[in-house]
């Protein structure tokens, strides 16, 4: 089974938020961390099997794209199959403990 992780990041919280939302409406993908940069940019981070988070990333985009007042899109990324040293070193929250969530 492919897994892979898939990023958005934005200026504003309600973007970020507008995305994780869309994000786990459209497909069957896990959120595995909400944080904030050290730039202030909020990101959200989700996980799934390689096509949902696809799905899932367009949907959030254009969440994100969607909300007023500076809602910009500063960064996106999908990394299919995500090697274990990722795993153990990225904040991406890939953990067994956040799999049941996922419907």
């Amino acid at each position: 089974m492919a897994i892979a992780v898939g990023v958005i990041e934005t200026q504003t919280f309600p973007a970020v938020l507008a995305a994780a939302d869309a994000m786990v409406k459209a497909a069957n993908v896990t959120v595995s961390v909400q944080d904030r940069s050290e730039s202030g940019r909020q990101f959200v981070v989700i996980r799934g099997l390689v096509a949902e988070v696809k799905r899932a990333m367009e949907a959030g985009l254009v969440a994100a794209k969607a909300c007023p007042n500076l809602a910009e899109v500063t960064s996106h990324v999908i990394i299919p199959n995500p090697t274990d040293n990722i795993d153990a070193i990225l904040p991406i929250g890939f953990t067994s403990a956040s799999e049941p969530f996922r419907v």
